[in-house]
C-alpha cells in the first residue's frame, strides 16, 4: 500500500494535467524544486492545492505552509511525474533567469571591455556565479531538448542561444559584455582548453554525470571581431541508446511507400544505398535506423564516422581521426580487410573515398553512405565530379534518398488557421491547391516553450534507378531530363512531400518554405 493510500491523500496523474501557467508564476521556482511539488489550483478561500512527490513528509509540508503563508490541500503524485511537470513548466529557464540577474542585462554597446573575473577566482570558488550560470545553461539546454548551445559575442553583449528542432532560440536576455571572458574561460576550463589562447580556434570536449547518465559535449571556440564565440554540441548518447537500439524507420516519419522502397533496398545483397541532404537533415539517424532493422549476429557491420555520435550494439564503429592520419579513405581500405558484410561510411567527401566506396559496392558489400547535395538528381553530378566512372557508379548504386526535417506543430496548442494571400504567394500556391485541406498552427504553450512546435519529422524523395534512368546517366543527359523521367516514373519530390505534411495538418507552410525550394 502506498503512503498516499495510507494517508487518504488523493492521487493525481500530472502527465494528464494541463499546467496553470499563471499559478506557476506566482510560486517561487526554488521552492517547487527544493520540495518537489507543483501547484495545481487556488481555492476561492485562499487555500492552495499542490501535488507532492512525498506527501507523508509532514515536516516538509509544515515548512512549506509557513514559507508560502497559505494553507495547503495535498495531492500525491509520482516523483518522476513531478520532475517531468517541472521541466514542462520551464523550471530550468526560471532558475536561469534568476541566475542571470547577477550579471545584468546588456542595454547598449559600451567602449572597451572591462576586466572580467579571473581564472583564479573561478578555480577557487566552484560556487561562483559564472560557474552557476554556465552549469545552469547546460542543464536547461538538456531540459529543452537542445542539440547545441551557442555563445555569441556582439558589440551589445553576450547572447546565449539554444538550437531546438533545428532552430535557434534565445536562452535568456543578453548579458553584459564585461562577463564575456569569464563565461568563455569557464567553458574552456570544462573542456581542458588553453584559456590564454584567444587568437586561433580550439576544439575540445567534456562529460557530465547527470541523473545517473553520462552526457558528452563537444566544444568549438572561435575568435570573432568582438571576442571569442563558443558552440557546445550536446551528445546525450546514453539517453538515446535505448531509442537507437529499437529505432525503426516508422519512428522517423517516412511515408508507407517510401518505407517499403527503403526496406527493399537496404536488404539488397550488395550495392550502394545513398542518402543526401544538408547538415542536420537527419541523414545519420536514417542510416542508424536502417542498420538497427537489418543487423543480425550472422553479419558483420562496420561503420566509419566523423565522429561516432551514437553507439549501436553489435556494430563495429570507427571514428575518423585526421590529425593521426585516419581518414575516411584510409579507414575504409582497412575495413575491407576485416571481411565486412555491410559498411556504413559517414560521408563521401573526396574522390578517393568515392572510388573505394563504389568499388566496395561492386565487390559484394552493401554500402550505406551520405553525400551533401540538394536533391537526388544533384547527387549524380556530385559523384561524377569526384571522378567516379559513370558505368561503375551506375552499376553500384541501388537508390538515392534525399531528405529534410520539418518541425511538427505542437499537439497541445494546435489550432486551425487560414493562410493569407501573401503566404500563398510566397509558397507558390493558389487557394485551389489547398482546397479541402485544414491548415493548422501552434499558438504556443508551456509544453512547447511558446514555440508552437514540438519535435520534427522527415520529408523525403527516393530515386529508384530504373534502366531508363541508368541509361540517361551513362549518356550524360542533363539533370533536367533525368528529373522529368523520374517524375514520369512516379517519384515524389521533396516539395510535394512537404506539401503533403501541410495538408495533413502536421506542419506549416512557413516551415516547409524554409527547407524546400518554392516551385
Amino acid at each position: 500500500m502506498s503512503p498516499a493510500t495510507e494517508l487518504g491523500v488523493p492521487f493525481v496523474d500530472l502527465d494528464e494535467l494541463s499546467l496553470d501557467r499563471q499559478l506557476l508564476s506566482e510560486v517561487p521556482i526554488e521552492l517547487m524544486v527544493r520540495y518537489s511539488f507543483l501547484p495545481l489550483e487556488r481555492r476561492a478561500e485562499g487555500a492552495l492545492v499542490v501535488a507532492f512527490a512525498d506527501p507523508d513528509d509532514m515536516a516538509a509540508l509544515d515548512a512549506l505552509e509557513g514559507l508560502l503563508d497559505t494553507p495547503l490541500e495535498i495531492r500525491a503524485a509520482a516523483p518522476d511525474a513531478v520532475e517531468r511537470a517541472l521541466r514542462r513548466a520551464g523550471a530550468g529557464e526560471r532558475i536561469l533567469a534568476s541566475v542571470q540577474e547577477t550579471f545584468g542585462v546588456a542595454t547598449a554597446a559600451g567602449g572597451e571591455q572591462e576586466e572580467g573575473l579571473t581564472l583564479a577566482s573561478l578555480a577557487a570558488d566552484s560556487g561562483h556565479p559564472i560557474v552557476r550560470l554556465v552549469d545552469t545553461t547546460v542543464l536547461n539546454a538538456l531540459e529543452r531538448r537542445a542539440s547545441d548551445i551557442h555563445i555569441e559575442t556582439r558589440d551589445d553583449g553576450v547572447w546565449i542561444k539554444y538550437r531546438i528542432d533545428g532552430v535557434l532560440y534565445p536562452a535568456m536576455e543578453p548579458i553584459e559584455l564585461r562577463h564575456h571572458d569569464a563565461i568563455v574561460s569557464r567553458v574552456k576550463v570544462m573542456s581542458d582548453l588553453d584559456i590564454a589562447e584567444k587568437r586561433v580556434p580550439q576544439d575540445g570536449r567534456f562529460k557530465l554525470n547527470l541523473q545517473g547518465r553520462t552526457v558528452d559535449f563537444r566544444v568549438s571556440i572561435m575568435p570573432a571581431i568582438h571576442g571569442e564565440d563558443a558552440v557546445i554540441r550536446i551528445l546525450d548518447k546514453e539517453s538515446l541508446a535505448d531509442e537507437f537500439s529499437g529505432l525503426r524507420l516508422d519512428a522517423l516519419g517516412f511515408t508507407a511507400e517510401d518505407m517499403r522502397m527503403i526496406r527493399k533496398y537496404m536488404r539488397e545483397p550488395y550495392g550502394m544505398f545513398l542518402v543526401t541532404g544538408p547538415t542536420g537533415s537527419g541523414k545519420t539517424t536514417t542510416l542508424y535506423a536502417a542498420l538497427s532493422e537489418i543487423r543480425t549476429e550472422e553479419q558483420k557491420i562496420v561503420t566509419i564516422e566523423d565522429p561516432v555520435e551514437y553507439q549501436l550494439a553489435g556494430v563495429t564503429q570507427i571514428p575518423v581521426n585526421e590529425k593521426k592520419g585516419l581518414t575516411f579513405a584510409r579507414g575504409l581500405r582497412s575495413i575491407l580487410r576485416h571481411d565486412p558484410d555491410i559498411i556504413m561510411i559517414g560521408e563521401i567527401r573526396d574522390p578517393e573515398t568515392a572510388s573505394i566506396a563504389v568499388q566496395s559496392a561492386l565487390t559484394g558489400h552493401l554500402v550505406f553512405t551520405t553525400v551533401h547535395a540538394n536533391n537526388v538528381v544533384d547527387v549524380i553530378g556530385r559523384l561524377l565530379n569526384m571522378q567516379v566512372e559513370e558505368y561503375q557508379f551506375v552499376a553500384a548504386l541501388n537508390c538515392v534518398l534525399a531528405q529534410r526535417l520539418v518541425r511538427l506543430i505542437c499537439p497541445h496548442c494546435r489550432r486551425p488557421v487560414e493562410p493569407t494571400a501573401e503566404l500563398l504567394e510566397e509558397s507558390g500556391l493558389s487557394p485551389e491547391d489547398l482546397a479541402g485541406a485544414d491548415l493548422y498552427e501552434g499558438a504556443g504553450c508551456a509544453e512547447c516553450h511558446d514555440t508552437g512546435f514540438q519535435g520534427r519529422t522527415v520529408i523525403s524523395e527516393l530515386l529508384d534507378l530504373s534502366d531508363t534512368v541508368r541509361e540517361m546517366i551513362l549518356a550524360r543527359r542533363p539533370t533536367s531530363e533525368i528529373k522529368r523521367q523520374a517524375a514520369s516514373e512516379g517519384i515524389v519530390f521533396l516539395r510535394d512531400s512537404a506539401l503533403a505534411r501541410v495538408r495533413a495538418g502536421v506542419t506549416t507552410l512557413q516551415e516547409i518554405n524554409k527547407v524546400t525550394f518554392v516551385d
